[in-house]
C-alpha cells in the first residue's frame, strides 16, 4: 500500500458531520482505547461487512470460506493493523489456528511485517512493547496445534477453554509452549471467563480477531466494550458469514456510535468506518 494511497482523506459525519477531513493513516492508532473495561481489560473488535451484511463468502469451487477482494480493501486492512498495533493481546479461535495450518487462513496475525506496517512496528518499540502482541486461543476442544511462528516471535501464547476439555489435548499444548488456563466449567468458554483470565495476567487492551462465534461470546457476556464495524457500499450475494453467529441474543445488546466517518478515496467502492461504544 502507498504512501499517496494512506493519505487520501477520510470525513467525519458523526459527530457534527460536514466539511472536515483527516489521512486515514493513524485514524485508528489515535483513537482512544482505555485500558480498563466494563469487565477487566478493554476489549475491543473489528469487522468489514458489505451492505448484505457479508464478512466472507464460501468459495463454490473448493467450498472454503474467506474474505475475497470483493469484500477486503487495503484501506480497512490498514486500520486492522493499527488496532493490532494498540493490543497487548489478540484474541483467537481453535477454528483459526487449524485454517492457518491448513494454509487456508486470510493471513498471519498482524502486526504486518511489510513495509507499509514499518510505523507501526516503530510505534511499539517507542513505547517499550514486544513487537508483537500476545494470542489469547479460545477452544473447548482444543483440537489445533501452536504455530511455531508464534513462539519465534517471542509471543505468550495462552489457551483458554473449560473444565472438559481434554487433558490429553491440554498436556499437549503445554508441551508445546502454550500457557492453559480453564476458566470455566462446562462445554462452553464464557466471554466473561475470557476477560477475567486476561485481566489477571494484568493485560489492559484486548483485540478480539477471532469472528463471528467469539463474537457472540463476548456480546452474550456483556464483556464487549468497542466494535469498529466498515461498512463496503456493495452488495455481492452468495453464501458466507454475518459477523455475528449464535442465538438470539435476550436481551438485544445496545450500542452507541462515537464516530462515523465516509471514506472519500477515489479508487475505493466507497465505504463507511464507524465506531460503537458499549452503553
Amino acid at each position: 500500500m502507498s504512501e499517496t494511497n494512506l493519505s487520501e482523506p477520510v470525513a467525519r459525519l458523526v459527530p457534527h458531520g460536514g466539511t472536515e477531513t483527516r489521512p486515514l493513516k493513524g485514524l485508528y492508532l489515535n483513537a482512544e482505547l482505555p485500558d480498563q473495561g466494563r469487565a477487566g481489560p478493554w476489549v475491543y473488535t473489528n469487522f468489514v461487512t458489505t451492505l448484505d451484511g457479508r464478512i466472507s463468502l464460501v468459495d463454490p469451487r473448493t467450498g472454503l470460506e474467506g474474505v475475497p477482494e470483493t469484500i477486503g480493501d487495503p484501506r480497512d486492512w490498514r486500520l486492522f493493523q493499527e488496532l493490532a498495533c494498540r493490543a497487548d493481546v489478540l484474541i483467537a479461535s481453535g477454528r483459526y489456528l487449524r485454517n492457518l495450518q491448513a494454509g487456508t487462513a486470510q493471513d498471519v496475525l498482524p502486526l504486518g511485517d511489510s513495509p507499509a506496517f514499518a510505523d507501526l512496528l516503530a510505534w511499539r518499540h517507542a513505547r517499550k512493547l514486544p513487537p508483537q502482541p500476545d494470542v489469547a486461543v479460545v477452544s473447548g476442544s482444543l483440537n489445533f496445534n501452536i504455530p511455531s511462528l508464534f513462539l519465534d516471535q517471542g509471543r505468550r501464547i495462552i489457551v483458554l477453554t473449560t473444565d472438559n476439555a481434554p487433558s490429553e489435548r491440554a498436556s499437549r499444548l503445554e508441551d508445546a509452549g502454550a500457557i492453559v488456563i480453564r476458566v470455566n466449567g462446562g462445554e462452553r468458554v464464557s466471554g466473561l471467563g475470557v476477560v477475567r483470565a486476561l485481566g489477571a495476567m494484568d493485560y489492559q487492551r484486548v483485540y478480539a480477531v477471532a469472528g463471528p462465534q467469539v463474537f457472540h461470546t463476548l456480546v452474550d457476556d456483556d464483556v464487549l466494550d468497542t466494535l469498529f464495524l466498515t461498512w463496503r457500499h456493495r452488495i455481492v450475494g452468495g453464501t458466507g458469514s454475518t459477523f455475528i453467529a449464535g442465538p438470539t441474543l435476550r436481551p438485544p445488546t445496545d450500542l452507541a456510535m462515537r464516530w462515523l466517518y465516509q471514506d472519500l478515496a477515489s479508487a475505493s467502492a466507497g465505504q463507511c468506518f464507524a465506531r460503537f461504544d458499549s452503553r
